[in-house]
């Protein structure tokens, strides 16, 4: 086909899909939509309570639950009880119940996936690792210097020059916005652009970031297991249910685990074993990090990773602990 001489079909090579299938990288698409709406919530008034006009607002539309009416006179003491167990106690029963139902079958979902402090957990864990060689100033030991695929990194305490920063700046965000769920968005952003913020936006904004501001760069993981009510609730459901989502490991293969370096423990942003039974892994966030490094530091292993996700007769059986192959009926 001489007419075809010279000319080529350009070929775009594609990028090689990750070993767990790009679990990480959706976990990361998701956290990412999620700040952001958390972020933007406020502005477009899907969700705040305007201490200026005295009401929430929700998906957009004022959501009065009758004060001003009762006082007026215009509603008696009936309309305002039903008006307040509607919009207030029903909307926040409804949104618990769900979140519990959720991690009562598969766990910690909302913490790991989602939840924007959590994602500034991770991030800053990067970092800090970067840094020290740890990803907390609390680790005892640092972690190695390799990444499930191989790839090597190093310590270098230049690091710190964006790590603080970095944390200063979640901070001073989370400080920001959640004021804006307090008081007109619009109002708290144009006051900060115009550099004149009133003094209680100031001292609002100064103090929660320079709490936060401590709390990124010190405790950040140990407030997700041990101070977070939401994430307290979440793991209290989860382990009431047997047949719940865990991380399941294949311990009769447990000598497959002598060629890697460990790697599933290094990566848990909670800090956890997870190879451990469920009842040792009760702060777990279903992130799946060590479930995605086992599969990369096994993927030449014909049998498989060790680390997955199971659930129902398998979790039983995972939760039989040392007792491997026992099911617990």
């Amino acid at each position: 086909m001489p007419e075809m001489a010279g000319k080529f079909i350009p070929i775009i090579a594609e990028s090689p899909t990750p070993a767990d299938g790009g679990r990480q990288r959706g976990r990361l698409y998701a956290q990412i939509g999620f700040f952001v709406l958390f972020v933007l919530a406020p502005v477009f008034d899907l969700l705040r309570y305007d201490l200026v006009a005295g009401h929430a607002w929700f998906l957009g539309m004022e959501w009065h639950v009758g004060l001003a009416d009762y006082s007026a006179g215009t509603i008696g003491l009936g309309q305002l009880w039903l008006n307040i167990g509607l919009k207030i106690f029903l909307p926040i029963l409804g949104t618990g119940a769900a979140l519990l139902w959720v991690s009562w079958k598969w766990g910690r979902l909302y913490c790991g996936w989602l939840c924007p402090h959590f994602s500034v957990v991770e991030t800053l864990n990067q970092f800090m690792r970067r840094a020290t060689g740890k990803p907390s100033v609390w680790e005892k030991k640092p972690l190695p210097t390799r990444e499930p695929d191989g790839t090597r990194w190093q310590v270098d305490r230049r690091w710190w020059l964006l790590t603080v920063p970095l944390a200063v700046g979640f901070a001073f965000v989370w400080a920001v916005v959640l004021l804006t769920y307090l008081l007109p968005p619009f109002e708290v952003y144009g006051n900060l652009l115009a550099g004149t913020p009133t003094r209680n936006q100031f001292i609002f904004i100064a103090a929660g970031t320079v709490v936060l501001s401590a709390e990124f760069l010190f405790a950040r993981h140990l407030f997700c297991r041990f101070a977070c009510a939401v994430g307290l609730f979440q793991s209290l459901a989860w382990m009431g249910n047997r047949d719940a989502m865990v991380v399941g490991f294949a311990r009769q293969r447990g000598a497959d685990c002598n060629d890697c370096y460990s790697a599933c423990d290094h990566v848990c942003p909670m800090r956890l074993k997870p190879r451990n039974i469920k009842r040792q892994m009760f702060t777990c966030t279903q992130c799946a990090q060590c479930v995605s490094a086992c599969e990369t530091t096994q993927k030449d292993n014909p049998r498989g990773a060790l680390l997955s996700w199971v659930s129902d007769a398998a979790a039983r059986q995972n939760e039989a602990g040392l007792r491997a192959g026992k099911q617990r009926n």
